[in-house]
């Protein structure tokens, strides 16, 4: 792993990606298209000599494959994430996820780069069987998907899986997160609910019942996850060119507790509204608990407590209202 290319550099986890790698010593290409990731993640990075960033669509497939020139990793960070409303505009997630996904293989087929990591999800396993003593391990199929993005997503996992066994890749590596939490997080329960409190301290308006369970992994956990795994090339002499890790702490927390971990930290006793019901959208799971024991296996392990990632998620987005300013 010597110059990597990150889609998605702009965002969330591969901003953080990029910094790490950085500090690494590694020479690292950065491609977004800004839709949603901001540029003024990458000011620490663009002040390094190791990094070039440029400006581009995955969907953009001659111009994605003369970006690539000269790395020999991907790591496929480039999604539309917006589970929610993803049947207000379903074409995104096919060209965003599942097509962006096929392009950046084949730029990658072009440029000889026959090594990836892909930051996929734990939505792919749609509403599998999962229980407090039975976490969703890899190995779950997942027939029936619940949300578009899940389904974009596993679509984009078989692509990676056929061009591997298809020996156009020789190691692939795909992520399945929950949600990720900390520095630079802009999307997701944490990042809405301290945006009412902003607004109105005294009430906050909570999708579902607040019983539903999610699991929640610190970034900076996540990059130590990929990188952990890609170095030691576990895919390398594996019977398969392909392998598959949940990421994620062994433990989840309801709505209703993380509510409490952010209300504590901003000294606040709001009124709670609930707008009913088991789960706070179409194609939400109640219940979000993945079997990480695999890459446990490898020697990783998570450095933060869900509690602990909520509350550095909550400082950072103190320190940078600007965020809600500049969001999409």
């Amino acid at each position: 792993m010597h110059h990597v290319f990150v889609t998605g550099a702009a965002g969330f986890i591969g901003s953080n990606f990029i910094d790490r790698l950085l500090a690494e010593g590694v020479r690292v290409t950065g491609w977004d298209n800004l839709s949603t990731g901001q540029i003024r993640f990458l000011d620490g990075a663009n002040q390094h000599p190791n990094f070039r960033f440029i400006r581009g669509d995955n969907l953009d497939l001659p111009s994605l494959k003369n970006a690539m020139q000269g790395a020999d990793f991907v790591a496929h960070f480039a999604a539309n994430a917006d589970i929610r409303d993803g049947w207000k505009h379903p074409e995104k997630d096919l060209q965003q996820n599942t097509m962006a996904t096929f392009n950046v293989l084949e730029a990658m087929r072009e440029n000889g780069v026959r090594r990836i990591a892909f930051s996929s999800t734990g939505s792919v396993y749609g509403e599998a069987l999962v229980t407090p003593e039975r976490p969703t391990p890899e190995t779950d199929s997942f027939p029936i998907q619940t949300s578009l993005y899940g389904a974009s997503k596993s679509a984009g996992e078989g692509l990676i899986a056929a061009y591997a066994e298809g020996g156009q890749i020789d190691e692939a590596y795909i992520f399945r997160f929950v949600s990720i939490l900390g520095e630079r997080y802009t999307h997701g329960h944490v990042f809405d609910f301290y945006q009412q409190l902003i607004a109105h301290p005294d009430h906050l308006r909570v999708l579902g019942n607040g019983t539903q369970r999610k699991s929640y992994l610190y970034v900076q956990d996540c990059v130590d996850a990929i990188l952990h795994v890609a170095r030691q090339a576990t895919a390398k002499n594996a019977r398969h060119h392909t392998q598959i890790y949940n990421l994620g702490t062994p433990e989840y927390v309801q709505v209703n507790a993380s509510i409490g971990f952010i209300c504590a930290e901003l000294g606040l006793t709001p009124r709670l509204d609930y707008t009913g019901g088991d789960r706070g959208w179409i194609g939400d799971n109640p219940f979000i608990f993945l079997d990480t024991r695999k890459i446990q296996e490898t020697g990783w392990r998570p450095q933060l407590t869900i509690a602990q990632g909520i509350v550095r998620t909550l400082r950072w987005l103190k320190a940078n209202r600007w965020v809600y300013d500049t969001r999409h």
